[in-house]
């Protein structure tokens, strides 16, 4: 399966989470994979909801914008990301050095 694909109107991404994390950061692998480490600790859903806001905030979305559909206590995840195309969201994720969108990123 591809870690980013388009279905229905909305982004699935794929990604394999590690948390407890020194910092909160995404890393694309040389297989296509999408890592992302987070700071919350696998508890009670915090670092499904950090990983939610992570994503969102990345993206240049609101939260809301941003579910978890599959994976909720498993280290690979599903989301589906709404109000972006997958080849904005692939572009974004590939650009991993800057921080979040902002107005003048996305002319």
């Amino acid at each position: 399966m591809k870690p980013i694909e388009a279905r229905e109107g909305r982004v699935l991404l794929r990604v394999r989470v590690q948390p407890r994390a020194s910092r909160d950061a995404i890393r694309l692998e040389s297989d296509g994979r999408i890592r992302v480490t987070l700071m919350a600790p696998p508890v009670e859903g915090a670092a499904n909801k950090a990983l939610t806001a992570f994503i969102a905030k990345r993206l240049g979305i609101a939260k809301r914008q941003v579910t978890l559909v599959q994976g909720g206590h498993s280290r690979e995840k599903t989301l589906s990301v709404e109000g972006v195309g997958a080849e904005e969201v692939a572009a974004i994720l590939e650009d991993t050095k800057s921080g979040p969108r902002t107005e003048r990123n996305q002319l």
